[in-house]
């Protein structure tokens, strides 16, 4: 998929500022990729969430079985003394041993202060006051706690890595007359690949023959089927469904739409948000500080008040239980990654858990007008010219743009039915937001905007002339090309529904002639419109309406909207997957060119915040009300225990939430 470059900035109904469309479909989050990527970092848990095999959940619900079985006998058996120790330290070992020795390891190593630390001074010390079925339970529900969590995550996990299994694990080469079955690694650009019914497109690439339709759900959240015949260009991760076509690859694997894509998966894992950040550093500072309180609760009252030492280091041991911050410092990452993975089904490439905290707060929306509002797709409707043969005019104007790849460029081109003579065109100039200029046949040719009219003309006066693209011959102006796009059939619905979202400025940049960025802004209903911009003109009135109350995301497709994608605290690329510019300066990216994805995306981004918050609430209120039952005697290590578990569940389930959207 070629590249645009940025050339027309049409003052006029061309439509054109150069707000460049790549109809590149792509595709999202791929995961053959490793998604087991660790975003409970900072948990302090002493074990791995979601990193059980399934042998090993096996294994851990055995032992729960086993344990609660002779937990059951050592309460019915008529034992005391030594016996009753003893009945009750085989159920203890049996589910706690894995605990005990995480804890051994995280003081021999100094990570001390985790979740098996705990669970280990408690217990341990419910044996030593004779507390055997507490100390028992202790292991036993904090054992049920991880073996559910595990589940929930890995749930949530797999049901992404279903979701984004779009990597292809072969290609049919056409090899010396044969076709062979190859890695998608080894296919080089040029190289022919067959695709058959049901097989994955594997590369990038130009249909040269055959007719079908692709499954482009994966990549676009689309559950319609597109057809595709040739000389269309599809992208690696699509599902061939009906006829076998051949496809010519237009680049290596590494330079993908798949490959691309879970690249920026991988690194999406790694970028959290300040609220994960903020629960990592809690957590570094909350458990030891819970273990110091526990300590002065078990010393202090008998010291002042020469309370029983047995009673207040049971409390404190209740405190130590109920302290667990593994709730928090699990679900709220859990939360995020399950945002993610929802922005993913629906087509919405998000690169990291901070854009779904940035978008929460977005409350400016600022749009690149062709191929964001607009289709992007233009057609050649008429010529108009001042004694100059009009198919002649075509002939040198599509002669002059055929090395383009603009939209623009293109619909001449496809409306010139000759055959372009390279031979004839040398000296070829763009000029970025006005257009280009060649030497064709001898003719010094100029096509573009009015602003290159004045530049190569001298004296020139749009006023009057049709809205379009002006060519001008040895200096002189010849006449207007009308162009015409279409706006996005969402376009309208989009805006609505931003502005139902509370988003309190939308806002249309355009290099277009202010009467054609007015007629699109009046159809679709934004609040401001600024017309004949050039690249460098969007960055700065950007950077006027940022503000730090709230966040402003910047919507484009083409490389010339690389720069403000980077400037916006959000850039989202409509439709980019072809430029890489545009992606690489990007926060997220909409895997088709929807522009209804972009409320979408903050609806997602709003729930996935709001689940995160609740869970914090949740447990910290739980957490200290049940410390301050337990300090007071209120509650025992039962009720702690149900506590410490009954949060962490609750919370677990709360996140998967996330995973969908209402």
């Amino acid at each position: 998929m070629s590249n645009l470059h940025d050339h027309h900035q049409h003052d006029n109904a061309c439509c054109c500022g150069h707000e460049h469309h790549h109809a590149h479909e792509h595709e999202h989050c791929g995961c053959g990729c490793h998604h087991g990527h660790e975003h409970t970092d900072g948990c302090n848990c002493g074990h791995d969430h979601g990193n059980m095999q399934k042998s090993e959940r096996k294994n851990a619900m055995m032992r729960i079985v086993f344990a609660a079985a002779f937990m059951a006998a050592a309460f019915l058996l008529p034992l005391s003394g030594a016996y009753r120790a003893a009945a009750f330290l085989i159920p203890y070992l049996i589910v706690g041993f894995k605990t005990l020795k995480r804890a051994a390891r995280g003081i021999g190593s100094g990570s001390i202060f985790d979740e098996s630390f705990l669970m280990a001074v408690a217990s341990l010390g419910a044996f030593f006051i004779g507390e055997y079925p507490e100390a028992v339970a202790v292991m036993l529900f904090n054992a049920v706690g991880e073996l559910f969590e595990d589940s929930a995550v890995h749930r949530s996990r797999d049901a992404i890595k279903k979701l984004m299994d779009i990597r292809p694990d072969h290609a049919n080469a056409e090899r010396g007359g044969e076709i062979v079955t190859v890695s998608p690694q080894e296919v080089k650009q040029g190289e022919i690949v067959v695709i058959r019914p049901g097989e994955r497109v594997p590369l990038d690439g130009e249909i040269i023959e055959g007719a079908t339709t692709l499954d482009t759900s994966s990549l676009t959240g689309e559950a319609v089927p597109r057809s595709a015949q040739a000389g269309e260009n599809i992208i690696s991760g699509c599902v061939n469904l009906t006829g076998a076509i051949r496809v010519r690859v237009s680049g290596s694997y590494a330079q993908s739409t798949v490959s691309r894509i879970l690249e920026l998966v991988e690194e999406a894992a790694e970028r959290k948000a300040k609220t994960e950040n903020l629960i990592t550093r809690f957590a570094r500072y909350y458990t030891p500080a819970v273990c110091a309180l526990a300590l002065l609760v078990c010393i202090l009252p008998p010291i002042f008040t020469g309370a029983a030492f047995a009673v207040w280091f049971k409390r404190a041991l209740v405190f130590l239980v109920i302290s667990c911050p593994c709730a928090l410092v699990l679900s709220v990452p859990l939360t995020f990654y399950a945002g993610i993975g929802c922005a993913s089904k629906n087509g919405i490439l998000v690169k990291g858990s901070h854009i779904i905290e940035a978008l929460n707060k977005c409350d400016t929306v600022v749009l690149d007008k062709t191929g964001t509002l607009t289709e992007g797709k233009f057609a050649l409707r008429s010529i108009e010219t001042e004694s100059f043969d009009k198919d002649a005019l075509l002939s040198l104007a599509a002669h002059a743009e055929s090395l383009s790849t603009h939209p623009i460029a293109r619909a001449i081109c496809a409306a010139y039915e000759g055959k372009i003579d390279a031979e004839k065109v040398d000296a070829v100039t763009e000029t970025a937001g006005c257009g280009v200029t060649a030497l064709v046949d001898g003719k010094q040719v100029a096509v573009g905007s009015a602003r290159l009219m004045k530049a190569v003309c001298g004296e020139f006066d749009a006023s009057g002339k049709p809205a379009g693209i002006y060519v001008a011959v040895d200096g002189k102006y010849a006449g207007v090309m009308v162009i015409e796009d279409q706006i996005k059939q969402g376009a309208a619905q989009a805006i609505a529904e931003l502005k139902k979202l509370r988003v309190t400025r939308t806002v249309m940049l355009t290099g277009d002639k202010e009467e054609t960025a007015q007629r699109v802004a009046e159809q679709v209903k934004v609040d401001q419109v600024h017309a004949q911009l050039l690249p460098q003109d969007k960055v700065t009135h950007v950077e006027a309406l940022l503000h730090p109350e709230g966040t402003l995301l910047f919507a484009g497709d083409g490389v010339n909207d690389a720069p403000v994608l980077a400037r916006a605290d959000i850039g989202a690329a409509m439709g980019a997957m072809g430029s890489d510019a545009a992606v690489e300066a990007a926060d997220l990216v909409l895997m088709d060119d929807d522009p209804r994805k972009l409320p979408l995306a903050i609806r997602i981004a709003r729930r996935t915040v709001g689940i995160a918050w609740q869970n914090i609430a949740f447990a910290l209120a739980v957490k200290a009300i049940v410390m301050l039952l337990g300090t007071c005697g209120l509650t025992g290590m039962w009720e702690a225990v149900f506590a410490d578990v009954g949060v962490m569940v609750l919370a677990v389930m709360n996140a998967v939430r996330a995973m969908k959207i209402k």
